[in-house]
Parts: structure tokens; C-alpha cells; sequence
């Protein structure tokens, strides 16, 4: 489904979140707070927005963009320099040695994990000592009446303007259901400790409809 929707994914990115999506990305780099030198990894990293972003605020870093959908990498490697590297691979088994990164991210990908806890497992173990994890993405809003617009936005309009932008209804109907379905950020951050990350915490994102959530290794 992703390898469908990689010639369109960017656009329907920027339109369906009226552009906040870019803001959000910032605000994830902002808390990778990659160094000078320090590897980064981006797990689920679709057509590279976060990956590239990533790089550029650690120029003399080296980020590995890794995804399951080699089209979506494929995206990625036209838009790339040297400073990223790509992998085709699972979240659920990494294929990284132990602590090799200072920062693993994850934007809008977690919750298509099939084993979420066995990749938050891997993606703490690739991680060294004190490295963070960031994980940006979507939510529903805490506020009855916001969530319940957004149910609607989400399942009426987001699989509409997918048809009418050349993408696939199929895919942007996955999409609500995906949310719906996903942990909220409470249980998320749960998770992030249960895999053993510490001083875990998250952030409400444009009235709750995405949420970044960080913590360390």
C-alpha cells in the first residue's frame, strides 16, 4: 500500500495537515537534538521529510533512513546527499548492531508496527547509552468536540481529496483507522517505558491531532 501511495505521499502530507506537518517534523528534529558527529536513525522513514531534516540540523552527523517500502526510499535516495544512507528493513528487527545510534525518531510510523513492543525494543537497543528516542505521530484530539471533527475529516474528506489528488481512497481510508486504532499518547508513552526507555514524556501537537513523545535510553 505505502510503494502505491509514494508518488503522492509528500503532497497529500503537506494538504491533509493544511502544512502543519512541516512544523511538527521541526519540532521532532528540535528534540532529537542531534550532535556534531552522532548517528541518527530514522525507523519507518517513508519518502525521507524527517531523515532530511535531520541531517541538516547535524551536518556532520550520519543519518540512516531505513522503511519496509522501497518505493518510498526510492522517493527518498532523488531528494538525498551523501550526508543519509538507506535501508530497506523492519522496525521489528533491525538490522544494526547494539548502541550504534545517539538517536533513533520514528514520524508517523509507529503505529503500523505489527509488534510495536518488540520494536521498541529493537529500536532501544540499537540505541547507546543516553541516546533518545523521539516518536512523532497522528492522534486524536483529547476534546470531544475537536475529536469528533476530526473523526470526520478524517473518514469523509482526507479519502476525498486523496481521490481527486491522484492518490488511492483505499490508503487514506487506512488512515483513520490506523489512528482510531493506535494506542492513545498516554499508553504510547506506557510502551516507550515498558521497552525500558526512561525519563519518558510527550507533547500535544496542534489541539492533540499529532503527539511527539521522547524519552532515553
Amino acid at each position: 500500500m505505502f510503494d502505491r501511495i509514494a508518488p503522492r505521499y509528500d503532497l497529500l502530507n503537506r494538504v491533509l495537515s493544511l502544512g502543519r506537518d512541516a512544523s511538527w517534523r521541526r519540532r521532532a528534529v528540535a528534540a532529537a537534538g542531534l550532535g556534531p558527529g552522532e548517528r541518527a536513525l530514522d525507523v519507518g522513514a517513508g519518502t525521507g521529510d524527517l531523515a532530511l531534516a535531520l541531517a541538516k540540523a547535524g551536518p556532520s552527523g550520519r543519518v540512516v533512513a531505513l522503511d519496509l517500502a522501497p518505493e518510498m526510499l526510492g522517493r527518498a535516495r532523488t531528494r538525498a546527499d551523501a550526508s543519509l544512507r538507506f535501508v530497506v528493513g523492519s522496525a521489528e528487527a533491525l538490522p544494526f548492531p547494539d548502541a550504534l545510534f545517539s538517536c533513533v525518531v520514528a514520524g508517523f510510523a509507529v503505529r503500523n508496527f505489527g509488534d510495536l513492543p518488540r520494536a521498541l525494543g529493537d529500536m532501544r537497543r540499537v540505541l547507546v547509552p543516553g541516546g533518545r528516542v523521539v516518536v512523532l505521530e497522528l492522534s486524536l484530539p483529547p476534546n470531544a468536540t475537536l475529536r469528533a471533527m476530526h473523526r470526520f475529516y478524517l473518514h469523509r474528506v482526507a479519502p476525498a481529496i486523496a481521490t481527486v489528488l491522484g492518490s488511492s481512497a483505499e490508503a487514506y481510508r487506512y488512515l483513520p483507522a490506523s489512528i482510531e486504532a493506535f494506542l492513545d499518547p498516554e499508553r504510547v508513552a506506557a510502551a516507550l517505558r515498558e521497552a525500558g526507555f526512561q525519563r519518558v514524556r510527550y507533547e500535544r501537537l496542534t489541539f492533540g491531532v499529532a503527539t511527539i513523545h521522547v524519552g532515553e535510553a
